[in-house]
């Protein structure tokens, strides 16, 4: 059952990447917005906890300082609502790989209940970048942690 759900899952993101690649304005070398180093961006999704069969809707928020074409930092904040109900705070690296293709890797903390645990982040995402700065991302995340989760979803965001 879970192999149909992950396999949905990525079908329907590689769907979403070519339908969305056709709409996206044309990119120069590297990104659009280099000038501008600043990027927020909040995602809707899910978490789901890969040892258990829970899902849940998750809501984040993610700042990233562009240091260079190469490498930003930033903080990333999310909330898993319903049967998870867990708050993860990661401080990330996001490597700009080439284009819009990034890889987001930092440690940071989960809180569950009245517990707190150490969790490790990696992830990927490719951000389509719009001449007005907007940006949208389909993001898939693995966190490891006391119960390792799979994190998805679609990011709207903002360079300034």
């Amino acid at each position: 059952m879970r192999a149909i759900y992950y396999g949905r899952l990525l079908m329907s993101c590689g769907l979403f990447t070519l339908l969305s690649a056709g709409v996206v304005a044309s990119e120069e070398e590297g990104s659009l917005h280099h000038s501008s180093p600043h990027h927020l961006s909040v995602l809707l999704g899910g978490t789901d906890l890969v040892n258990e069969d829970h899902t849940a809707f998750t809501v984040g928020i993610d700042y990233e300082y562009r240091v260079s074409n190469f490498l930003g930092l930033g903080l990333v904040v999310e909330q898993a609502f319903g049967n998870i109900d867990s708050t993860t705070i990661l401080a990330v690296a996001d490597l700009h790989l080439w284009r819009g293709l990034i890889a987001q890797v930092g440690p940071g903390v989960e809180f569950v209940d009245d517990n707190s645990y150490a969790a490790l982040r990696l992830g990927a995402l490719y951000e389509f970048e719009f001449e007005n700065g907007f940006t949208l991302s389909p993001q898939l995340h693995y966190d490891f942690s006391h119960e390792d989760a799979l994190v998805f979803g679609i990011a709207l965001g903002r360079a300034f």
